[in-house]
């Protein structure tokens, strides 16, 4: 994740704000309803390092293979995110 919680809590605010000014949404409890926006923003922005975490996992694995055929890490750690990027139809 690029974004520091406290700039993410501040985006969801400020979009609350914005939608309830413009009266496109109303809520009782809007304190409540910017935490959840928050924490989905906050779930999305750390897909990557979760693939990051996964991708890894499985390098860890695979080290001795890597060792016997002489591939770079970064590189393996490129494709093996590339894969995971497409398998998952995640944008980065």
């Amino acid at each position: 994740m690029q974004l520091p919680r406290e700039y993410v809590a501040y985006l969801a605010k400020q979009l609350l704000k914005r939608l309830s000014a413009e009266g496109l949404i109303q809520f009782e409890q809007p304190e409540y309803v910017t935490e959840v926006i928050t924490q989905v923003m906050l779930d999305e922005l750390s897909v990557e390092d979760r693939i990051n975490d996964e991708v890894r996992k499985i390098l860890q694995q695979h080290e001795g293979e890597m060792k016997q055929v002489g591939a770079s890490y970064e590189e393996m750690f490129k494709k093996v995110k590339r894969q995971l990027v497409r398998e998952r139809k995640v944008v980065l």
